[in-house]
C-alpha cells in the first residue's frame, strides 16, 4: 500500500522555534492555513482512501481542506502525535533542541530504549506510530483504500521514516528537512517492510546520502546530532 505522511502546516510555534508538542498545541498561522488550502492541488493526483490526523490540533486543521474536497472521515489518532519533548518542552534554545534531537535520531540508530528527558523512549514512540500505520494497512488489505494520508509532525515522520523504511538512514533523514506540508511517500505493508519513494518531492535513493544538517520540529537549521 501507498501511505502520504504529510507534516502539519505552519504554527506561530514553528515561527518561534519552540519545541512545542504537547497537546492541543496551536492552531496555524496565515501562512499555514494557506499552505492546508493548497493540499487539495498538491495531492490531486494521489488516490486517498482514508485521511488520518494526530490528536493536536494543527494537524486537524491542515487535514480539513483535504477532507472538505474529498469527502472523507479525518480519523484522528494520538499514535502520530508529535515526539513529546518532555522536560524540554517550549524551550526554544540550540541546547535542547539538539538534545531532542540527538535523543530522537539515537532511536531509530537503534538505542530505542532511551528516553527524552522527561518524556518517552525511542520504544513507546515508535510503537504507537506503529499502531496507526497497521490500522491503515488494513484498510489497504481490506479493499478500502490502497492509499491513505496521515497528517502528522515533522519530527515524528523523520524517525519513523529512519526507522522502518528501507532505503531511509538515519543520516539522509537527519540532512532532509521536512518543511510544513511537506510529504514523505512510502510503500510497502508492515509485515514486508517499507520503502520511501519521495521525500518531498525529491526521489530517494537506494543508497541514502550523508552528512547533516537538521531544522527539527522547530524549524531551525541546525549541526545534525551525533547518534
Amino acid at each position: 500500500m501507498r501511505l502520504l505522511l504529510i507534516r502539519h502546516g505552519q504554527t506561530p510555534s514553528n515561527v518561534g522555534h519552540f519545541l512545542d508538542t504537547a497537546w492541543p498545541g496551536p492552531g496555524l498561522t496565515e501562512l499555514g492555513r494557506r499552505q492546508a488550502a493548497a493540499l487539495p492541488t498538491a495531492l490531486a493526483g494521489e488516490d486517498i482512501g482514508a485521511l488520518y490526523a494526530s490528536t493536536l490540533t494543527r494537524t486537524q486543521l491542515t487535514a480539513a481542506p483535504l477532507a472538505d474536497e474529498r469527502g472523507l472521515e479525518v480519523r484522528i489518532r494520538d499514535g502520530i502525535r508529535e515526539l513529546s519533548a518532555g522536560d524540554l518542552e517550549m524551550r526554544a534554545d540550540e541546547e535542547a533542541i539538539r538534545e531532542y534531537l540527538t535523543t530522537a535520531f539515537a532511536w531509530c540508530a537503534g538505542n530505542a530504549s532511551r528516553r527524552m528527558p522527561g518524556g518517552e523512549t525511542g520504544v513507546e514512540a515508535l510503537s504507537r506510530f506503529d499502531a496507526v500505520v497497521a490500522e491503515a494497512a488494513r484498510l489497504g488489505t481490506s479493499g478500502a483504500s490502497s492509499t491513505v494520508a496521515l497528517v502528522s509532525h515533522g519530527a515524528a515522520i523523520r524517525v519513523w521514516a529512519a526507522a522502518r523504511a528501507r532505503n531511509v538512514t538515519v543520516e539522509f533523514a537527519a540532512e532532509h528537512r521536512l518543511d510544513n506540508t511537506g510529504v514523505v511517500v512510502v510503500e510497502g505493508m508492515p509485515d514486508a517492510g517499507w520503502t520511501a519513494l519521495s521525500w518531498a518531492g525529491a526521489v530517494v535513493p537506494p543508497v541514502a546520502a550523508s552528512g547533516a544538517v537538521d531544522a527539527g520540529p522547530a524549524g531551525r537549521a541546525l549541526p545534525g546530532p551525533s547518534v
